[in-house]
């Protein structure tokens, strides 16, 4: 049973394991810290120009992006969860992105950002997780971004297709 971080930090192909993410969406680089009882995770993600989001004008990915960030390490200690019960992956919706601030508005190319998250509510299968997004390379910097998500973890995708939107 996986309960809190391994001596080992989670690398990236291990992290595939965990998340539906794939090719350029895939946003982590990798988890530093978890722990699934008290629902926190520290992962980072190194900005390179193969980043979807980098936009070479401002040699950047803009800081409003961070949310993203934000949503796969909820992903992550979700897959955790997921995999400490022996269940597959599977797909979360975000609900919303609330109280969203912003430190800067750019996280520059080569820079290593640190995102962590920790579960504020849980009702069901909606889960509310304050977020921050800071440099790692800066820690004593103003943050880049912090914000409330709120996701729906999805128990059966076909079912709740049919229930939802069927004809």
């Amino acid at each position: 049973m996986i309960d809190a971080c391994p001596a080992g930090i989670i690398e990236r192909e291990e992290l595939l394991n965990l998340l539906p993410h794939r090719g350029k969406m895939f946003l982590l680089s990798r988890i530093v810290d978890y722990n699934l009882d008290a629902r926190t995770l520290k992962a980072e993600y190194d900005v390179t120009k193969d980043c979807l989001f980098y936009d070479p004008r401002i040699k950047g990915v803009p800081s409003w992006i961070s949310f993203e960030f934000m949503a796969q390490c909820v992903a992550s200690i979700t897959g955790l969860e997921h995999r400490r019960k022996g269940e597959p992956v599977k797909l979360g919706f975000i609900l919303s992105v609330s109280a969203l601030e912003i430190g800067r508005p750019l996280i520059n190319d080569g820079e290593t950002v640190s995102v962590t998250i920790a579960e504020d509510v849980r009702v069901d299968t909606v889960y509310t997780f304050n977020c921050e997004v800071s440099s790692a390379k800066y820690p004593e910097s103003p943050g880049i971004a912090r914000a409330k998500l709120t996701v729906y973890d999805v128990k059966d995708l076909s079912q709740f297709l049919k229930e939802n939107y069927a004809g």
